[in-house]
């Protein structure tokens, strides 16, 4: 028994390289991959009559990983479960730890948690092994349960009604109706013309702006060109007289540190990275980067909702803050921050596992893309504890002839929290000059410009993050995987960052939304969160929301079978291509991966081929232009002439030709412009929607 070792178990390779690193000879540390119990994907596996229990079963491909757990389980004294420390990680602690107790039922199997991979909170967690947390895994329970009831009901209602192969999901769905209604506010869209009047003023060496912003003591508000030509007239020759002069001192606090969903918003407006993208970074650097002296988790868990953080990382903070930078920038006592009132605060916030590890330091052992998010997390997290920065602002209105013209100047007079977070939505200083009321200024110049009134923006990752968190909808852990499931789906697509629905979006929101508008309902699917939370709290039976949910759910789905209309090849559009094998007209149609051709003799010819998006731009190719996939599932776009012609480009084509060469215009992030080089011509998306407005 002596030189038996206690079995740490992990969910990845990578954390238990990290762990391993700091335990001593006996301990092993191996890892799960993951869930290796889950419920089958050919079944619902759900018995309704008998309290809805589950029927799990080792998934597929995954039973040699299990035996070789339950193998080294049973050569050791003791086994620790240390999955992540949230509803999925107890979950999948509880599965494996059931799995070794069947085989060993005397052998103690524990369960150990951390919020942060170092040696200290590793050792610390070590020494206090708990049981496993039942309300945590029976909240998974009752999560996974209901999604599998709503996905294997509804998605064979879609292969029935609209085509194989869909999906829906109770929580994808919502944030898919979402995403329509958006686009249909887009769509309804009537945009309007309103005109500005802005003057420069000279004031000594300094020139400042100022914009109209009264006329005759009301509001300025210019709707047509007549109106702002006779106004710019009355008002353009002055004199103008400066007849008010207000200057404030204004404080902005630091901002918490980042919670999931704040952290994905960052990275999404500074760095541009999907919810994915930004979850992936965030995990290796939560695991463990290779460092000089071996393998260091840099962060903590990245999944939280909490703005809370431990008292020994704030007074390291502090000390930190002191050691680097002058007095006035350590505050007499630290910044404390509130949780929202349904956060769960289960984890600390995001913070460097350490303040001293700072972004230069180590930025050799990071990669662009790790270097660029940790910099971001440490930064946000070292300015928490800073003071509040400080401007002074000063607005000046300038009269002339019933026109009120107002200047405003802001100067930052102490930088505070900014002295480390360079950008926080504080503009730059825009000083004005000494002004006195009472003065004529000089005049240099005054125009009048129009402008259009925009539709309400589509959402973006970090945006549609924002909605899901403000709603109550899914947890810190769900978000990144609802929108990459739309995309997969494709129900959504990425169009300049921005999210639009598909036709196959737009038709399967449509169904659901009709026949099932209280599921869908945003205050419904928050008040299910809210349900499971009270049974992670022990305050109801995991299986009460399934009976109060499934019954009322399943006459809907039934009565919908009934009633709803068949769109089944609604998507099929015949076109003027023929099929190069057996001489039939093809038919575009919507797969997997977006729209293709297929032979309308099918199933006695197979032939299909990507649909052309335009005529290729190379001088003298007579090819088209199509969608193509590199190994890894990457899509750009090529001559159909490969390899006779290399033409490709990683830009989507748009479906407007080109006004000068006729080639296809491909997509840039604000701007449209020709594929064919020779001709160079772009377009602004602004330009465009002057010209459709002008023309319609």
């Amino acid at each position: 028994m002596t030189d038996k070792k206690t079995l740490i178990v992990v969910e990845s390779p990578t954390k238990a390289k990290t762990i391993k690193r700091y335990l001593g000879r006996e301990y092993e540390v191996t890892s799960s991959m993951g869930h290796l119990i889950d419920l089958p994907k050919s079944r619902i596996a759900v018995d309704i009559k008998n309290g809805f229990e589950p029927d799990y079963i080792t998934i597929r491909g995954r039973g040699k990983i299990l035996k070789d757990l339950k193998r080294d389980a049973s050569r050791s004294k003791q086994v620790y479960l240390a999955a992540d420390s949230d509803r999925e990680g107890e979950a999948i602690s509880f599965h494996i730890g059931n799995a070794i107790k069947k085989d060993r039922p005397k052998l103690e199997v524990k369960r150990i948690v951390f919020n942060e991979i170092t040696e200290d909170a590793i050792k610390e967690a070590v020494r206090h092994p708990r049981e496993i947390d039942m309300a945590l895994v029976d909240a998974q329970k009752a999560r996974r349960v209901l999604d599998r009831l709503v996905g294997y009901n509804l998605s064979p209602l879609l292969w029935e009604k609209i085509k194989k192969g869909l999906s829906a999901g109770r929580v994808q769905s919502v944030a898919l109706k979402v995403i329509c209604e958006r686009e249909a506010e887009i769509e309804r869209f009537v945009p309007s013309g309103y005109w500005t009047i802005e003057a420069v003023f000279v004031k000594g060496k300094k020139t400042f702006t100022a914009k109209l912003v009264q006329l005759d003591g009301k509001k300025a508000e210019i709707k047509t060109e007549q109106a702002a030509e006779e106004i710019y007239r009355r008002v353009k020759n002055g004199p103008f007289v400066v007849i008010k002069i207000e200057e404030k001192e204004r404080k902005r606090r630091p901002q918490p540190p980042f919670t999931t969903s704040k952290l994905q918003q960052a990275a999404g407006s500074k760095l541009k990275y999907s919810a994915r993208k930004t979850m992936m970074v965030a995990q290796a650097l939560y695991e463990g980067i290779s460092l000089e002296k071996g393998p260091e988790g840099l962060i903590t868990y990245m999944r939280t909702d909490s703005v809370r953080v431990s008292q020994q990382a704030v007074d390291e903070t502090r000390r930190f803050i002191k050691e680097n930078y002058p007095e006035k920038y350590l505050l007499e006592t630290q910044n404390m921050f509130k949780n929202r009132s349904s956060s769960q605060d289960a984890h600390e916030a995001i913070r460097p596992t350490s303040v001293y590890r700072t972004p230069a330091s180590i930025k050799e052992y990071l990669s662009r893309d790790q270097y660029r998010l940790y910099t971001l997390i440490w930064e946000q997290f070292v300015s928490s504890q800073l003071p509040p920065c400080v401007f002074r602002t000063a607005t000046a209105d300038i009269r002339s002839d019933g026109g009120v013209f107002r200047a405003n100047g802001q100067k930052v007079v102490f930088d505070g929290f900014l002295k480390v977070l360079k950008s926080n939505g504080v503009e730059k200083n825009r000083v004005l000059p000494k002004l006195e009321e009472g003065e004529t200024l000089e005049k240099k110049s005054i125009t009048r410009e129009v402008h259009y009134t925009e539709p309400p923006p589509r959402y973006t990752d970090a945006t549609l993050v924002k909605f899901l968190e403000e709603s109550g909808i899914g947890r810190p852990s769900t978000y990144a995987p609802i929108i990459t499931t739309l995309i997969k789906r494709y129900y959504i697509e990425r169009k300049n960052r921005q999210f639009k629905p598909t036709f196959l979006g737009k038709l399967t929101n449509n169904l659901l939304t009709k026949n099932f508008p209280e599921l869908l309902g945003i205050d419904f699917t928050a008040r299910m969160e809210e349900r499971l939370d009270e049974v992670a709290e022990q305050k109801l039976p995991w299986n009460r929301i399934l009976e109060e949910f499934y019954f009322p759910f399943i006459e809907s789905v039934e009565e919908a079978k009934v009633r709803l209309e068949n769109f089944k090849g609604i998507t099929d559009e015949e076109t003027d291509y023929i099929c190069e094998r057996c001489g039939k007209k093809m038919v575009k149609r919507l797969g997997r991966y977006g729209f293709f051709l297929a032979c309308s003799g099918f199933p006695e010819c197979r032939e299909t081929k990507p649909v052309p998006l335009g005529s290729c731009p190379k001088p003298g190719c007579d090819g088209v232009v199509i969608a193509r996939r590199t190994k890894r599932g990457k899509e750009f776009f090529g001559c159909s002439r490969y390899p006779d012609c290399d033409f490709m480009t990683w830009d989507k084509p748009s479906d407007r030709a080109c006004p000068v060469c006729g080639s296809i215009m491909v997509e840039k992030k604000d701007r449209l412009a020709c594929a064919n080089e020779e001709c160079g011509h772009t377009e602004t998306i602004s330009d465009i929607e002057k010209e459709a407005l002008v023309s319609g």
